[in-house]
Parts: structure tokens; sequence; C-alpha cells
């Protein structure tokens, strides 16, 4: 049996956001979730009913909280390193990595270079891992089920990597304040060597499968734009209103503002 907790929220809050039907009554609000994650997000909706009609839908998002940050304190820096694997995972790693360096520069540890150097390849593997995931279930919910399983099967790999090194598919905990779990065994270097080796063919058939699939694209070859909304030039002062930046922001012509003139990631490395 589970226990469930009710939140009153008064009208006024909602009024705003609800029509004039919804305040007398004439239509009616409805919960809808929070979904669960693998709805590809933990959302809430509320929807306003007329009869079987939805006439309109508040999305309310933020429920995905599972009380990290609380368990942590009660964790040594290093049994807390757990708990990162589970803020996201897609980027298991990377948050480990952000959490190690963290750790490292409060208390002024010295990670060896061979490790930070693994650190920076792994990091960098779970970012492929990641934009394999995206790019899959993105094909995926325009019905390309093919590209799905074509990325899915690099993943794999990438997956067959992490539980060489550590033990785990994805909640890998293998950084560790000061350095690494363990030593890579002596398959790693093969394993990550053929991987990259192999990887640039497989982006040329998410190309091929893609680039010219009517499914992804419009027939309109002139504009080809995108299925499911089209695409748009926003131009400099509606960029500038929607707060979008970098090359998003660029791409309109709008003004790029910079605080230093420098590659951040270059300027500030993250590791060896």
């Amino acid at each position: 049996m589970t226990m469930q907790t009710e939140n009153e929220v008064a009208l006024d809050e909602l009024r705003h956001l609800i029509s004039e039907r919804a305040i007398t009554g004439e239509t009616m609000l409805l919960n809808m979730g929070p979904q669960h994650p693998s709805t590809h997000g933990v959302l809430r909706l509320l929807l306003e009913l007329d009869g079987e009609v939805v006439v309109n839908c508040i999305p309310d998002i933020g429920f995905l909280h599972t009380g990290i940050e609380k368990n942590m304190e009660a964790k040594t820096y290093e049994k807390a390193a757990v708990m990162t694997d589970r803020l996201d995972y897609l980027n298991t790693i990377g948050n480990n990595l952000a959490y190690c360096l963290a750790i490292e520069k409060l208390a002024d540890l010295d990670v060896p270079p061979r490790a930070q150097a693994i650190r920076v390849l792994l990091t960098e593997l779970q970012r492929i891992s990641s934009h394999l995931v995206w790019l899959g279930t993105h094909a995926l919910d325009l019905a390309a089920m093919s590209v799905f399983l074509y990325c899915f099967r690099e993943r794999e790999m990438l997956l067959d990597i992490h539980e060489m090194v550590s033990g785990q598919r994805m909640m890998t905990t293998y950084f560790r304040p000061g350095g690494l779990w363990r030593v890579v065994p002596v398959e790693f270097e093969d394993a990550v060597r053929h991987f990259l080796r192999i990887f640039p063919e497989r982006i040329d058939e998410y190309e091929s499968l893609l680039t010219k699939n009517p499914i992804f694209f419009g027939t309109d070859q002139e504009d080809r734009r995108p299925l499911g909304g089209g695409s748009a030039a926003l131009g400099p002062d509606r960029a500038s209103a929607a707060r979008l930046r970098g090359g998003a922001r660029s791409a309109q012509g709008a003004p790029v503002f910079r605080v230093r003139a420098v590659r951040f990631r270059r300027s500030h490395p993250y590791g060896w």
C-alpha cells in the first residue's frame, strides 16, 4: 500500500492560467500525473476538461526530486559519490566527475595525470552515449525505428566499456575523490580504440537513414522542413526576446555576448 499526500492549491494561484469557465465550474480541472520517468520525464499536467474534450493543458514540471542532496548530508564524501549517478542516468560519469572535482578543489587534492586522462576519456565517451540516446529516441518518436536500433547498437558498446572498468553498465561510481576506483583493465585500450575506429562509419549510417528520410523531413525539398511544426527564422529581435544563447542565437543574426573571447573548456579544463 502506498502513502499519498495531498497539497491544496488556492484557486487564485491558478486563475491566470485557466479560463473563466473553469472558475465558474462549467469545466472541470483534473490532475494527470506526475508521470513515470520512462515517459521522457517526470511531469504533472493540469487538465481543463469539457466532458471528454481537453480545452486546456497546463504543464507543471519539476517533479524529478529524490532527496539526493538531503541523503548526501548524512554520508561521507566518498560514500556520497554513489548518489551523483542517480542525478541523470544519461550522464552518470559526468556527474561523478563534477562531484569529484568539487571535493578535490575543497580538499586541495592532487589527481595523478593518468587518472585525469582516463576520466576525460570516459566522460567524453559518456557524452557520445548520451547523444546516441537523444538521436535514437528522437527518431523513434517520429516512427523511424531503425535509427533507434542502430544508435543503441553503438551505445551497447559504450556500456560494455563502462562495465569493463567499473562492474556496472550505467551507475558506475567509477570516479572517486582523488582519482579512480581502480586501474582500467588491460582490455580497456583495445575496446576504446575499436569503438573509435568503427564509429565514424556508423555516423554515416545514421546520416543516410535520416538526411533524406521522408519521415524525418517533409516532401518539400526547397525548405526541407522537419515534420512536427516546421522551422522558421526568428530574427535578431525575437531571438533576444526568447533568450536564445550560443549557436541558436548567432544563427538568427543576434549579437552573442561573451565575457571573454576564449573557449571555456580550454581555459578551464576539467582534467588532463
